[in-house]
């Protein structure tokens, strides 16, 4: 189906071109799955976009052959493209909320490419058709609805539907489950694998190699622009020949990891028996109307403890964080800090602790203030006059980062960032809500090193709010598991996840994708 050779693509840059894909080759043939995996900037997006003529405003494309579906593609139109997309292969984005229109239906956006590509018929019948076939409840009301007004699973699968509907071969899916829940990662995961057994064949870029196992017959791999190795999925995986390969497989964390260092050699120091308490809530409830969003939670975080909050979109496990922050008051029930009444205290009384608990979020680019460099923002959190850099050698980032300001920063870059300012006021306990699930793998690696050593020399607590359930097992201590706004089952998370009482837990660690299976 598509067979190139020595594939260049370039970008202009005010100091010259920079070279996104360094001369590789790719063949897919029919029926297959071919999984690229790598990192950010490896060049496995800009990859896949080329092979529907999207690789970018003012990219520069050049191959010794290009050939798709039988055709040289180097000749291609404008209109040839367009055709080719929806009808030769169907693209699959990460980010379903940016990739459908927000000013249109569901409906429309898929009647669309029914438009496009000439159907005949009654095209709202068929866009029912194609939201059943991708196991969308509701069909029809769903057709109706604008993007923001569905899950994210269920944009996802409106996606899918969207990229179906021109009847394309090909489908080309860019890290399609990406910051999903557990249990929607594995139905969009089932829906792929059911499209494959339909016949159609599978282009999947990912960083998420367990995902990649689960799907993919061969796999590339892709670093700096160049496929630096390739093979059949099963022996690539599991004996992996390329040293880059070897890193990406040991950063993955599992119950195998514990206690080892992801991004290096050795192991994480001990840290010192959990001490007394930093943080405890009982009974915390927390209603909206008739809406129930936290039921009566109980927990504890002691001293140098690592807790695990695992559960779903949806679950109550960020409005726990913002109840113990303090950002929310519960509707019933109390926190502890530090030994002090937390909740139903005015402001000016908590004000003094509130340095001694930090916060790292998700998207510390939305958290950092955009006109302030780096130093301005570690030392907002310093007494006056102390020095940032200590701080920036800590997290493993050098003094040259100081005047630059978050956009200039990866992402890795940035959540390090996010960590030492929050270790800034030397506190006794960091909330951190998904504080690596966008990160790629090796550099996930590097931040769950720098939290495990934060706890061990500093004796820190950490609730590490999370549904990526390797990561909590690697990490953590104990684990709490939230469901419709309750703690369902709790205990040390060996225990909780090899024997798992509760059937929401059982299914939560039914679908995740592992590499043990290899």
């Amino acid at each position: 189906m598509i067979s190139i050779r020595d594939l260049h693509v370039e970008f202009p840059h005010r100091r010259g071109l920079v070279t996104a894909v360094r001369g590789i080759d790719l063949d897919i043939h029919p029926g297959e799955c071919v999984a690229i995996v790598g990192e950010s900037g490896s060049g496995k997006s800009v990859t896949a976009r080329t092979l529907v003529g999207l690789a970018g405003p003012g990219a520069i494309v050049r191959s010794e052959r290009f050939d798709i579906d039988g055709q040289d593609a180097r000749r291609f139109t404008d209109d040839q493209w367009r055709q080719r997309r929806g009808g030769f292969a169907g693209l699959i984005l990460q980010d379903a909320l940016v990739s459908l229109d927000p000013l249109r239906t569901v409906g429309a956006e898929i009647g669309e490419v029914l438009r496009v590509h000439g159907h005949r018929g009654d095209r709202a019948a068929r866009v029912r058709e194609l939201l059943s076939t991708v196991h969308v409840p509701e069909p029809e009301r769903r057709a109706g609805q604008y993007p923001h007004q569905l899950s994210g699973g269920l944009r996802q699968r409106a996606l899918i539907a969207s990229a179906i509907a021109g009847g394309p071969p090909l489908l080309i899916a860019d890290e399609p489950t990406t910051a999903l829940d557990v249990t929607v990662q594995a139905q969009i995961l089932a829906l792929l694998a059911e499209r494959r057994a339909a016949g159609e064949t599978l282009l999947l870029i990912s960083h998420d190699l367990a995902v990649v196992a689960r799907l993919a017959d061969r796999v590339l791999v892709m670093r700096d622009g160049l496929i630096v190795e390739a093979g059949e999925t099963g022996t690539l995986l599991s004996a992996p020949g390329h040293p880059y390969t070897k890193k990406l497989l040991k950063a993955v964390p599992s119950a195998a990891t514990r206690g080892k260092r992801l991004g290096g050699t050795g192991e994480v120091r001990p840290a010192e028996p959990p001490g007394e308490a930093v943080i405890e809530a009982r009974g915390l409830t927390k209603r909206y109307g008739k809406h129930t969003v936290v039921a009566d939670v109980d927990l504890t975080v002691g001293r140098g403890e690592i807790v695990g909050l695992v559960g779903e979109s949806g679950s109550g496990k960020t409005t726990v964080a913002q109840l113990l922050f303090g950002l929310v008051a519960p509707t019933s029930g109390s926190v502890t800090f530090e030994g002090a009444a937390w909740t139903g205290v005015p402001e000016r009384r908590r004000r003094a602790l509130r340095r001694r608990m930090q916060f790292i979020s998700q998207d510390p680019l939305s958290s950092f203030d955009p006109r302030w460099t780096v130093r301005r923002i570690v030392a907002e959190a310093l007494p006056r006059g102390a020095a940032v850099e200590p701080l920036l050698d800590r997290v493993g980032l050098g003094a040259g980062l100081l005047d630059r300001h978050p956009r200039q920063l990866s992402g890795g870059q940035r959540q390090r960032v996010a960590i030492a300012r929050a270790l800034a006021p030397r506190p006794s306990l960091i909330i951190c809500d998904e504080p690596v699930s966008a990160l790629d793998v090796s550099v996930q690696a590097q931040v769950l090193d720098l939290l495990a050593d934060i706890r061990a020399t500093d004796g820190t607590a950490l609730l590490f709010i999370s549904h990526d359930l390797g990561v909590v097992h690697h990490l953590a201590d104990r684990v709490l598991v939230m469901h419709d706004g309750a703690v369902v089952e709790s205990g040390p998370v060996d225990d909780v996840f090899r024997r798992p009482a509760h059937e929401y837990t059982r299914a939560l660690l039914d679908a995740v994708p592992t590499l043990e299976t290899l």
